[in-house]
């Protein structure tokens, strides 16, 4: 997913490239132009991220370099000024086809806004793969390796359920950004996994945060201005779920309140380890991009055009399993965890 972390950071676009060398990686801004020769040298590699600060995303950028260093290509990686810009997302998608790529790796802010620019990618003989994130329609590219967020979500959801310990849900929802897939995929499946229905009264309160920690903070202290008989926070991510505990610590609910998130970064499992929130559901971006690089240099090589969803899976991480739920402990966690 993705996720900003911690303040909204505009970052300035400029006109700079990077000179890269045969298996190097250009990391450039949206907005960025330029074109390279589409016949020569290594295999064109783009990337383009929702941002460039969020951890995740620069996990997900540098697991991508060192998968093209490996097999000798070049990456050529882009990111949007903020998670939501479609246009800075279009504008670097169509200055990867300036630049000759045979494959275009994105993590989609918004697919609608992006589904024509993709289309002429397609058309151009570029295989187009979604990371992290799957497009509306799917067809949109040849394929995704992401996580199944519905089911990540659902992980997230049952195991708030059965941390409360029949006890009835009073429960806050931090979401993400409006519209976005994987946003709509976690909230879905966390209400799932707690046995719940959109607008049921065990809801106390919602609010998007943009998957934005500061945002999260003000969001969850505007919601308990409201009401602070809750027992329960879904958070879309980490860095939201660091927001929300930090209003609850401020009115001493910490105590009382399960909350539960999504990511699986180190910095999200130590919070797990030192009880922050009860569990996490790790991902594995590294697999995203490594996957995804590899798919397209076979497919510059042999013409073998990938396709279909790939789950790279999750786990849930948690210090205080329950009954009936698969788990990993933290050790597992910091073992494994990105960023």
């Amino acid at each position: 997913m993705r996720r900003s972390s911690g303040s909204v950071r505009f970052v300035a676009i400029g006109a700079v490239a990077v000179a890269v060398v045969a298996a190097g990686c250009s990391t450039q801004r949206a907005s960025d132009s330029g074109s390279a020769g589409a016949n020569s040298g290594p295999v064109k590699v783009g990337l383009v991220t929702k941002t460039d600060t969020n951890p995740y995303f620069v996990t997900l950028r540098e697991a991508a370099k060192a998968a093209a260093d490996q097999q000798g290509a070049q990456l050529i990686a882009l990111a949007g000024k903020f998670d939501g810009d479609n246009e800075g997302q279009v504008a670097a998608i169509e200055n990867l086809v300036q630049q000759g790529v045979k494959g275009i790796l994105i993590t989609p802010s918004n697919s609608g806004g992006i589904i024509g620019a993709l289309q002429q990618a397609k058309s151009r003989g570029i295989t187009v793969i979604a990371l992290d994130t799957e497009t509306d329609p799917k067809d949109a590219v040849d394929a995704t390796w992401a996580t199944d967020n519905l089911g990540a979500g659902e992980k997230q959801g049952a195991y708030v359920k059965a941390a409360l310990n029949g006890a009835a849900p009073k429960v806050l929802l931090l979401d993400g950004t409006p519209g976005g897939a994987v946003d709509t995929q976690r909230h879905n499946g966390f209400l799932k996994g707690m046995g719940l229905a959109d607008g049921a009264p065990q809801i106390v309160g919602r609010a998007n945060a943009n998957g934005d920690q500061n945002l999260a903070q003000q969001a969850t202290e505007n919601l308990l201005q409201r009401s602070t008989d809750i027992n329960s926070v879904y958070t879309l991510n980490e860095p939201t779920a660091r927001g929300a505990y930090a209003a609850l610590t401020a009115k001493g609910l910490t105590s009382k309140v399960v909350i539960g998130s999504i990511d699986g970064g180190c910095q999200g499992v130590q919070d797990v380890k030192a009880g922050k929130y009860a569990a996490t559901v790790m991902q594995f971006p590294k697999k995203m991009a490594q996957d995804g690089v590899t798919a397209v240099v076979d497919f510059a090589k042999n013409g073998t055009k990938p396709s279909g969803f790939h789950d790279t899976g999750s786990e849930l991480i948690t210090d205080k399993p329950l009954a009936g739920l698969e788990a990993k402990d933290t050790a597992f966690g910091l073992q494994n965890c990105w960023g």
